[in-house]
């Protein structure tokens, strides 16, 4: 279960200016924390910490975690990297330096410190699974060297990194697998099925499917996932990880597209295209362990969160103000 602070804390957030960074960032502050948001800005955008930056616990620093950096802090959530393909494709090389340079640097940082530090890994370490739903001690079934493999077997590595600091260094660590997350802050052109539909019917264009929309994803609400973030950095120190956190409702592509249709009170139609090269067919996390563990489980219901989301795009779309939105991949 999540422990009490024993004191405001100093926390670094890596990756702190991107769609779940910029939500943890706010919730520390509203804790009373002091927040070093360090960010490269590749996918980070100003705009999402902007209404932080008149806070005087909060510092925004541009850095790329491939680099090392030093400070004084008390906790680590290392967020840093591109989590859509069509970001963590176009920079295969970067990405897996992010995966595996910025977790040692970040790891680094927390040996020096003696900080606690927490990984966020992801769902795609399960590859295209072949059990399910996924436990975590499911190995997975991915593909080494297909063009998602710099993002899943970057996070791999970064999760063998950990744990092996934790064993020969004695660094406290937490690593969390996440499923996909959706809500208000989401890049409007970075391929994600949530965003892309919702834009996509807002504009009235048609919402494009890739497959024939029978493969299956689950969909957490953003403020679910920072809230099981925070329990994880502050469960007991043998809590360690890795740990499931997502939503375990399994909804098909076609069923949340066909909700953003009825929210977003659109007639639009439905386009198919082939499936993306080593897409899974299906992804629904097991979060026993996060219940067991942490007493945690989401509580926004899926069409509640879309509405939300719904109305968060509305403004931008309203406003004019967002291109067509990029070609989606069926696994985000």
């Amino acid at each position: 279960m999540i422990q009490a602070f024993p004191r405001p804390l100093r926390v670094l957030v890596s990756g702190g200016a991107g769609f779940i960074g910029s939500h943890l960032c706010a919730r520390l502050l509203d804790k009373g924390h002091t927040v070093l948001c360090l960010d490269n800005f590749y996918t980070g955008q100003v705009q999402h910490v902007e209404p932080l930056k008149n806070n005087p616990r909060f510092t925004l620093i541009t850095h790329d975690v491939v680099e090392p950096f030093d400070a004084e802090v008390d906790r680590i959530y290392n967020l840093a990297c591109p989590a859509s393909p069509i970001h963590y494709q176009t920079q295969p090389v970067h990405t897996l330096r992010t995966c595996f340079m910025g977790a040692m640097n970040m790891l680094e940082l927390a040996r020096k410190t003696g900080a606690r530090i927490l990984q966020a890994s992801t769902s795609e370490v399960y590859g295209d699974p072949q059990v399910h739903p996924q436990r975590e001690s499911y190995w997975g079934h991915v593909n080494p060297i297909g063009v998602r493999s710099c993002y899943d077997e970057g996070k791999r590595c970064a999760e063998t990194l950990f744990h092996d600091y934790a064993r020969v260094y004695g660094v406290k660590i937490k690593i969390a697998r996440i499923f996909n997350t959706y809500g208000p802050s989401m890049a409007p052109n970075d391929g994600r099925i949530v965003s892309n539909f919702i834009l996509q019917a807002l504009q009235g264009q048609a919402i494009t499917i890739y497959g024939d929309g029978s493969q299956t994803r689950a969909f957490c609400y953003v403020d679910d996932m920072v809230d099981a973030l925070e329990r994880l950095m502050e469960s007991p120190e043998d809590v360690t990880g890795p740990i499931n956190l997502g939503n375990p409702e399994e909804l098909t592509v076609l069923d949340i597209a066909k909700r953003i249709q009825r929210l977003a009170g659109t007639d639009v139609p439905l386009v198919f295209h082939p499936l993306p090269p080593d897409d899974p067919t299906q992804r629904c996390p097991d979060i026993g362990l996060a219940a067991r563990e942490l007493g945690w489980a989401p509580r926004v219901p899926v069409d509640e969160g879309l509405r939300h989301t719904i109305r968060y795009f509305s403004q931008f779309v309203n406003a004019d103000i967002v291109r067509s939105p990029a070609r989606a991949d069926a696994s985000l």
